[in-house]
């Protein structure tokens, strides 16, 4: 996904000479391409988090569409409130990118696990997550944010390289991505981000029962859309590669609890643990440990 995200802004910035892109003294051996072909678009902020925010605030207010970029907590926690104050406030053109969601930088240890971040990026008015599940989902988030700049958070898995073949190409923020249609069936499995493994062996184990839908763009803009489409179903499970509190499967609740509703709809979230991951160990052996059951 780092690769794909690069290559797509490379060739916007060929027609857009206002895209920027500013890395926290990292991303190497991915972001080379951009740093090469625009020099004078591409700035290392260095180990200075708070003043990458400032400077893409800066950039944006000045007519360029500014993409930040660093791994998983750091241009999320590390910068709250300079992303609450200076970008969602202000509703300024700026995506925040990070990489490794998840328990993706599991080697490193908890410092770099970003299961709190949908938490706090979704408590921002006017920001929305970009969450995709795959190559598509990405192109097609890339093409709405290019065309509609606004806050945004772009959260992309470390290694993925996946393709379903389900995306029709454009998808707005709330719209449901359709993954695998089970007729007459009243149950739905409703996932965001890079849970497709999670989600596909979920469904081999229920012998197919469920509708399975993604979300790959959402937060609380969109949040009053979503109950006239969950209200069709009578069983939901979510999926996310997030803890339970302030996440996806948070946010579905909260459609559903706004609305009073005498119809009965039975919710199930899938999440990471939320105790302290204090092991160190690949993705894969801590999501075996951790990952969302």
């Amino acid at each position: 996904m780092r690769n794909l995200f690069i290559d797509i802004l490379v060739k916007e910035a060929r027609l857009n000479k206002k895209i920027v892109l500013i890395v926290g003294d990292l991303g190497f051996n991915v972001v080379e391409p951009f740093k090469k072909e625009f020099p004078n678009r591409f700035f290392n902020a260095g180990v200075s988090e708070q003043s990458m925010i400032g400077i893409a605030a800066g950039l944006s207010m000045n007519g360029f569409q500014v993409f930040v970029y660093s791994i998983a907590n750091f241009p999320t926690f590390r910068c709250a409130e300079q992303i609450r104050n200076d970008l969602d406030y202000h509703k300024l053109p700026v995506t925040v990118v990070s990489v490794g969601s998840g328990l993706g930088y599991g080697n490193l240890g908890y410092t770099h696990h970003g299961l709190q971040d949908y938490a706090l990026m979704r408590s921002f008015p006017n920001t929305i997550i970009c969450s995709p599940a795959d190559n598509n989902e990405l192109k097609s988030s890339m093409k709405f944010l290019l065309k509609n700049p606004l806050p945004s958070y772009l959260r992309l898995d470390k290694s993925l390289d996946l393709t379903i073949n389900n995306n029709k190409g454009k998808i707005n923020p709330g719209d449901w991505n359709l993954i695998q249609k089970q007729k007459n069936s009243k149950k739905l499995l409703i996932s965001t981000g890079s849970t497709y493994k999670d989600c596909k062996n979920f469904i081999k184990n229920q012998k197919g029962q469920y509708n399975w839908y993604s979300i790959p763009m959402w937060g609380m803009k969109v949040k009053s859309s979503q109950y006239k489409k969950l209200s069709k179903f009578n069983e939901i499970v979510t999926f996310e590669n997030h803890i339970q509190d302030g996440g996806f499967g948070s946010w579905i609740n909260e459609v559903l609890s706004v609305k009073k509703s005498k119809k009965k709809i039975f919710v199930q979230n899938k999440f990471i643990n939320s105790k302290v991951i204090g092991k160190v160990g690949s993705e894969i052996y801590l999501n075996k440990l951790y990952g969302p059951r």
